[in-house]
């Protein structure tokens, strides 16, 4: 019976589950893409192209291992785990000879992959570009087209079909390409194609092997082998005997879909950013998805407070009330939950798109669509719509039938206990993420719990919201009579419905709160890291390159430059300790402290060369190290190597955490150019830009920044940061702003009637509309002071951590923006459900049914 009539009153009640059905199904949608991403970054798929004629693929081992052995009662757990390096992994050339005496190999094809750039104005082209040995072309396959040949010689080379077109070259054109090494001018011999179509991900350019070897850089190694069957033989039974002749090394086997990861090794780190991204962002949108639809739920219950209490009055009892609401929901949750999951998949693509175009992700990441997010998010949205409705109707279905007609007719004065309990509590869990908050340190560590405590706090002010509201309108009630007879009625609605005002007061909170700190964790941060850098950073001039690097060359011809009193190159990688991930940067020794004072703590760098390092303060706290410490660790390639801590420096946000010998780094990074060169100027010399611009004139792409335009680059780098964590809680933000409408126009037009007593009793329409206004602009007030207050207390916590000082960096145009917006969305979502229920006679609505 109760089932029948849940499904009469949803039937019946259109417009009032409408607000529940908006927001579940955004809910739904929300999580259903966050889901997506998080099992692109699982599953996805990375097909191979320069691979696609190996069936078998030999490559190097892209992980550090690290095993444990723990005593655990009376025996003994051993954990294996693992990590990714950041750079190309290479394998000794000597494993081709091992893999060539494997029965059924036809054929071994080394290959080296190396950085080689086409410096062609307005290129364009499908991705980044890598230079080959012609002898490994065997491997998609590559052909000449007529009219070309093989490069013979080290200055010609052979270029994909694709690129060929783009940049206009034939057999004979003249093509300068940036590789690991200086700028060279080479000789187009032919124009490379495929039978299988054009690369799609990349651009291909071959060179003679010798010229080749010359440019990768690696003597005795190769970036991996591919592997021909002969005929008869399957892909499959030939890796496993080319595993079995390789059990003793850490090369690794690969066939199938698994090629793709080796060839892609963006596209595999990927995977890990977009399940570390999806986890993060699908975690945060499930606990504003339950905050914002039980809100939702519980005052779509709470207009129905008058008709409930009539169940209950004519001998229902608690328990069959429990069922139909029960029920309702899960209609409500089933019909919205189908909808939202379906459109979910084009916001997952929308959004997947959006972090391709932004470099976050590379296309070579196929997106996955699966069944499993959508499943898990209608699962989610039936379960929370369900204990939202219940915990809602709890009191209603309780209470006896006389007390539950007068809670009908007039809102509780006092606030439910087991409501505010659990508001203190959570307050109080808030405020112990905030400290927590204040001791983290480290960016990775940080940022989920920031989020989190924003979640919590905005989770307290919903359970606190009538106390908050009354205790408001206390504060409001002097300013608000100014308003005349519509700031009186606001001043009393305000404190006769709280519980309703509340409702409207969590969402916009809770907007406010997470936009800014969403907009200004970045900021904050980055203008610290700034700030260290300025004030380290004695260098004069730098050089920056607008293509892969600034060369060696470069570097040295600034270094005979008259007035040059040093030149430091810069080259960024990441090393692993153990298996924790730390940014490093790779520095000349001499003349390092004429250009930068990273201000150490501890040792010195007069003596830093090769063999030692120099760390950060949180660093060496969090590995234990100090002057003469030994630092193990693992290079960007994978290669082991163990230094002597020469010194500790305070400004580790500007000069990174780790700071080891150029050459050393260079030598394991796939690109070994300069990101940048410090210039520092003999005192009184008169060096300036000119001279500067004059010896690398002969450097296409290397630029002469002075201190203030390199500045200006870190803030752009710093902002394009802040646009990618904008678009990953993009989606989260829009949710909640759509929360904002969606409860204000249920709060608004659940009153129509009281709208109609009013003006039977002598109100003005333009009198009902002005304390609407009132009511809307107290909402505003109370929502951005607590919203405000939430981010405030967040960012304070983050900056003390993160950089030492309580100083988050506030936006003012930006904080300005999102008040407004947010003050107009609200102001929007009350004045037009008002301004509709005016439309309706009030004669017509006090005599209505119901």
């Amino acid at each position: 019976m109760m089932l029948r009539y849940a499904l009469q009153t949803v039937r019946d009640r259109k417009a009032g589950f409408l607000g529940a059905f908006v927001a579940l199904l955004s809910a739904t949608a929300l999580v259903t893409a966050c889901g997506t991403l998080l099992e692109t970054g699982l599953r996805g798929k990375i097909r191979t192209e320069r691979y696609a004629a190996a069936p078998v693929l030999v490559s190097a081992d892209q992980m550090v291992h690290e095993t444990t052995v723990k005593e655990k009662k009376g025996g003994t757990k051993t954990k294996h785990k693992a990590k990714p390096v950041a750079e190309r992994a290479w394998l000794p050339a000597a494993t081709a000879d091992t893999v060539r005496a494997v029965p059924g190999v036809e054929r071994v094809v080394p290959e080296l992959t190396f950085q080689a750039v086409p410096l062609v104005e307005a290129l364009g082209g499908p991705g980044p570009s890598y230079g080959h040995a012609w002898s490994s072309a065997a491997l998609t396959p590559f052909t000449i087209a007529d009219g070309g040949r093989a490069p013979r010689s080290a200055d010609e080379i052979v270029v994909d079909r694709a690129l060929a077109v783009r940049a206009g070259l034939r057999p004979g054109s003249p093509l300068t390409v940036q590789s690991t090494g200086e700028p060279r001018t080479y000789r187009v011999s032919g124009i490379a194609h495929t039978p299988r179509g054009d690369l799609a991900h990349q651009s291909a350019l071959f060179f003679s092997d010798d010229e080749a070897r010359r440019l990768a850089a690696r003597d005795g190694q190769v970036s991996a082998i591919g592997v021909l069957p002969a005929p008869g033989v399957a892909a499959t039974e030939l890796a496993a005997r080319v595993e079995q002749a390789l059990k003793d090394t850490t090369a690794q086997v690969s066939t199938g879909d698994e090629r793709g990861p080796v060839e892609f090794l963006d596209a595999a780190g990927a995977r890990i950013k977009l399940v570390s991204m999806g986890g993060a962002m699908g975690g945060t949108s499930l606990l504003v998805a339950i905050l914002v639809v039980v809100g939702t739920f519980a005052l779509s219950v709470r207009q129905r407070h008058r008709e409930l209490a009539l169940l209950r009055a004519v001998a229902a009892t608690p328990g069959q009330l429990r069922q139909m609401i029960g029920r309702e929901a899960l209609l409500v949750g089933l019909a919205a939950g189908v909808v939202g999951a379906l459109a979910g998949l084009p916001l997952a693509a929308w959004l997947h798109g959006r972090f391709v175009d932004s470099g976050v992700v590379p296309a070579t990441l196929e997106r996955t669509a699966g069944i499993f997010p959508m499943l898990a998010a209608v699962a989610a949205g039936l379960l929370v719509s369900w204990a939202a409705t219940r915990i809602a109707g709890r009191r209603t279905a309780r209470i006896r039938p006389a007390e539950a007609l007068a809670e009908a007719a007039v809102e509780r004065g006092r606030p439910d206990r087991i409501r505010a309990v659990a508001g203190t509590l959570l307050l109080a869990g808030g405020a112990a993420l905030v400290v927590v908050l204040g001791a983290l340190r480290t960016e990775p560590a940080s940022t989920p719990v920031t989020f989190l405590a924003v979640v919590v706090l905005a989770g307290a002010v919903s359970l606190l919201g009538p106390l908050l509201v009354r205790a408001a309108a206390a504060l409001l009630a002097g300013p608000l009579r100014l308003a005349g007879p519509g700031g009186h009625l606001a001043t009393a609605n305000l404190r006769g419905n709280a519980t309703r005002m509340a409702s409207a007061v969590t969402p916009l909170a809770l907007l406010i709160g997470m936009t800014c700190t969403v907009l200004f964790v970045t900021p904050t941060l980055g203008d610290a890291a700034r700030a260290q850098a300025r004030d380290g950073i004695r260098a004069d001039w730098a050089l920056a390159a607008q293509g892969p690097g600034v060369t060696r060359e470069a570097a040295e011809r600034v270094r005979r430059t008259p007035g040059v009193a040093a030149a430091t190159e810069i080259v960024h990688t990441s090393v692993r300790v153990g298996l924790v991930k730390y940014a490093a940067q790779g520095v000349t020794p001499a003349g390092l402290t004429r250009t930068w004072d990273p201000r150490v703590t501890g040792g010195t760098l007069d003596g830093f060369a090769e063999g030692t390092a120099a760390v950060s303060e949180i660093a060496a706290d969090q590995l234990g190290l100090k002057p003469g410490s030994p630092l193990r660790l693992t290079l960007g390639d994978g290669t082991p190597a163990t230094l002597t801590v020469a010194a500790v420096y305070a400004r580790g946000l500007g000069f990174g955490d780790l700071t080891l010998p150029h050459d050393l780094v260079a030598a394991h990074a796939d690109n070994p150019l300069a990101a940048g060169v410090l210039v520092a100027a003999e005192p009184g010399s008169g060096m300036g830009r000119e001279q500067l611009a004059a010896a690398v004139r002969d450097f296409p792409g290397v630029a002469v920044l002075s201190a203030a335009q390199a500045d200006a680059a870190r803030a752009q780098r710093q902002e394009a940061g802040a646009e990618v964590n904008l678009l990953a809680m993009g989606l989260v933000l829009a949710f909640t702003a759509i929360s904002v409408v969606n409860t204000l126009a249920m709060s608004t037009a659940e009153r129509f009637r009281e709208f109609a007593m009013l003006r039977l009793a002598g109100a003005e329409r333009r009198q009902v509309l002005r304390m609407l206004r009132t009511e809307a602009l107290a909402v505003v007030l109370i929502g951005t002071v607590l919203g405000s207050g939430i981010a405030l207390a967040v960012l304070t916590a983050f900056s003390v951590g993160m950089t030492g000082v309580a100083a988050p960096a506030v936006l003012p145009v930006a904080y300005a923006a999102v008040v407004g917006a947010a003050g107009l969305l609200a102001l929007a979502a009350t004045a037009l459900p008002g301004r509709m229920a005016l439309r309706v006679a009030p004669v017509e609505v006090a005599t209505a049914k119901g």
